[in-house]
């Protein structure tokens, strides 16, 4: 699965994120600083960089799993952005397109690294563990083995059921949302999330009596 990143008025580009930032007023700046950056000046990029980086890394970290991964991800991403911003339709929103641009990187990571042979690492532990109190020696040893199997189980998603699995259940996106960030029919984005949490259960089954 390739995400398309050509951007257009009538394109699932413009398709909103979470908050729902078309039409908003973060979506209006952006078109400010993009024409701007696209005549040269490089203090408005690097605002778009400012404005969007930390967004960029949650979605590169929960699509990876591991934070030097998603490091890059985001470099990738920006580089990839800054290359191509003169192609950008400036009527699409920017937030959207580099969001799309940063799907595919992550893909990109994920794939190099199935080619090599690794997997997916566990989330970090401190993600994970409650804030408000420290878990007892046999929960910690449960919640280390759950973020082993999800890691495992995500590993195996496909390309398509990673990306729906994570903009859906991660960044919380409605399948609408999702199906115009993959560029694909509603049915299409919700069938890929029903597999991925299919296989991410049954690869948590084996701990359920344990927990009980």
């Amino acid at each position: 699965m390739r995400i398309d990143a050509a951007g257009g008025p009538n394109s699932p580009l413009t398709a909103s994120r979470r908050a729902s930032l078309t039409n908003s007023r973060m979506e209006i700046a952006d078109r400010a600083f993009v024409t701007r950056a696209r005549a040269g000046d490089t203090e408005a990029f690097r605002v778009l960089v400012e404005r969007h980086s930390r967004g960029l890394f949650r979605l590169a970290y929960r699509m990876t799993g591991n934070g030097s991964d998603a490091e890059d991800v985001v470099q990738e991403s920006l580089l990839r952005a800054y290359r191509q911003l003169r192609k950008f339709d400036e009527r699409a929103s920017f937030g959207t397109w580099l969001y799309r641009i940063a799907i595919n990187c992550s893909l990109d990571m994920v794939r190099s690294r199935k080619r090599h042979g690794e997997q997916l690492s566990a989330n970090d532990a401190a993600e994970q563990r409650a804030a408000s109190c420290a878990p007892a020696p046999d929960r910690l040893a449960l919640s280390g083995e759950v973020r082993t199997r999800v890691a495992e189980a995500m590993n195996e998603l496909s390309a398509a059921e990673r990306a729906a699995f994570v903009l859906r259940h991660y960044e919380g996106l409605s399948i609408e949302d999702v199906s115009r960030l993959l560029g694909c029919q509603p049915g299409a984005a919700k069938h890929s999330v029903f597999r991925a949490v299919q296989k991410l259960r049954r690869a948590l089954e084996p701990l359920a009596s344990f927990a009980k």
